[in-house]
């Protein structure tokens, strides 16, 4: 049985039986996936936090002023993770038709994540559960499984979702990591410590949800995918333990038959 612990900002899996800690998805994704948007952006971030507090700055000490430039972009990292969190968390509810309480800041978020459950008339099979794949070993929490009404047929289609609420959009990577939550082997109800089997879906995609509305985006996330998915975890595997491969320095013997030879002419 596997079981989502939550620490603060932070998750992760353990397998009650054992005690042992399951990796989850984003983790071998962040591990396993090169990024290099993410080095033009970590540039960027810094850059704009030069400008935009160039008087702030202008006052520090340069020792100060350093530290808080390698800090700027953990901030905006930080403050987009918690906005994502926050939407989320009222996602979850909107869903199972509660009645929130929505912080000015949200508001548009949230707008627009109604607005998709209306327009699209969602019928929600499974909200934020946790999935596991015994075979391959890894757990994840999917965001959402529900019945969309199609436009142009008029009928219900079953869709595996992912909310995001990043700026910049879906990426690619988005297609693995569907993909790793489509074919696992069991979703989990922690409440009643059971554990059932996926069940099949039509559609993988993205709400890419914003302060002015949202998208709904096709991702294409089948076995080829999840395959891929796999050799990620690969990486990550090998990431993790790579330190261990390379052995310690060999020690020099104390004699040696060679001998440096010097033209002393």
């Amino acid at each position: 049985m596997i079981k989502r612990v939550d620490r603060g900002k932070n998750h992760w899996y353990v397998d009650v039986d054992t005690d042992r800690k399951v990796p989850g998805v984003t983790t071998l994704l962040d591990k396993g996936v090169p990024k290099p948007a993410l080095i033009n952006w970590a540039g960027n971030a810094t850059a704009e936090a030069a400008i935009d507090r160039w008087e702030e700055f202008a006052a520090m000490a340069p020792a100060a002023r350093l530290n808080e430039l390698k800090r700027a972009r953990y901030g905006e990292r930080d403050r987009a993770a918690k906005r994502g969190t926050e939407v989320h968390d009222l996602a979850e509810k909107l869903v199972h038709g509660e009645r929130v309480a929505v912080p000015d800041e949200l508001a548009g978020h949230v707008n627009a994540y109604v607005a998709f459950l209306d327009e699209f008339d969602a019928e929600p099979v499974l909200v934020e559960r946790t999935v596991h794949s015994a075979a391959h070993d890894y757990c994840g929490t999917l965001d959402l499984v529900a019945d969309l009404v199609d436009p142009g047929s008029g009928e219900r289609v079953r869709w595996l979702l992912d909310v995001k609420t990043n700026r910049s959009g879906v990426y690619g990577e988005t297609a693995l990591q569907l993909a790793a939550y489509r074919y696992a082997d069991v979703w989990v109800d922690e409440a009643e410590e059971v554990e059932h089997d996926m069940p099949e879906v039509d559609r993988c995609g993205v709400v890419h949800v914003r302060a002015d509305g949202y998208s709904l985006i096709p991702v294409e996330a089948g076995e080829h995918q999840h395959r891929q998915f796999l050799y990620a975890a690969q990486i990550a595997a090998f990431t993790d333990s790579s330190r261990d491969l390379v052995g310690d320095p060999i020690a020099s013997p104390t004699t040696s038959t060679y001998r440096l030879m010097r033209d002393t002419a």
